[in-house]
């Protein structure tokens, strides 16, 4: 069953066309990930948008510059370049897989597989991708089958990602808000609409469109 995000006024901001079409987004360069893809899902507003790459910072930035948007790199040195649009900023981020990790931080290196940057994300419902031009989700550690049971799960070991457990608590009640009101909202939908992939896959039939650093583990 395909799974896709469902049209929403986020995906049609000023600006964004452009951005995926500079980042290379029609040849599968670019994703969305993590939150907008999560609330967008259930259903929730997306106020902040991140987008993941597998190109290298240093050329996202000179794609941006050639495209006519202002790039900040505002953390480059760990594959993070913010895109200046003018409802807003928009996050990129290189692909990176953990070389090393202690739970608290990790040394990395950048990557062209989708799968192994997911593996760094701390929950299953913040690692799904969707692509943004035909909204398919890509779903590596069950997130959508943790969305539809409105439970939160740690990818991998969740004793190892407990070693910074301060953070990880923090972290975890963050989403928990949402998670919980989006649960409900899916619930009552489900009930009229079946689960997630059917009622989104109606919904798209409708509108069919080594270097390494010391790095904090995704969230």
């Amino acid at each position: 069953m395909t799974i896709s995000l469902p049209d929403a006024d986020w995906r049609v901001r000023p600006g964004l066309d452009g951005l995926l079409a500079a980042l290379g987004a029609a040849d599968g360069l670019a994703r969305y990930v993590g939150g907008a893809v999560r609330d967008g899902l259930l259903g929730l507003p997306v106020n902040d948008l991140d987008i993941a790459t597998s190109i290298a910072p240093r050329d996202v930035v000179d794609r941006l510059k050639k495209a006519g948007i202002k790039a900040v790199p505002t953390g480059i040195d760990h594959g993070t370049i913010t895109a200046v649009l003018p409802d807003g900023p928009v996050e990129i981020t290189t692909l990176r897989r953990d070389v090393s990790t202690d739970g608290r931080r990790a040394t990395i290196a950048y990557t062209d597989n989708w799968r192994e940057d997911a593996a760094r994300r701390d929950f299953t419902i913040n690692a799904l991708y969707a692509d943004p031009l035909t909204g398919a989700i890509s779903d590596y550690f069950g997130g959508i089958a943790d969305l539809e049971a409105r439970r939160l799960r740690f990818i991998g070991d969740a004793a190892a990602r407990m070693a910074g457990k301060e953070s990880a608590e923090v972290e975890e009640c963050s989403h928990a808000p949402a998670l919980s009101a989006g649960s409900r909202r899916l619930a009552q939908r489900q009930e009229r609409a079946g689960s997630v992939g059917d009622r989104l896959n109606r919904r798209g039939a409708q509108h069919q469109r080594p270097k390494t650093h010391r790095d904090p583990p995704d969230r």
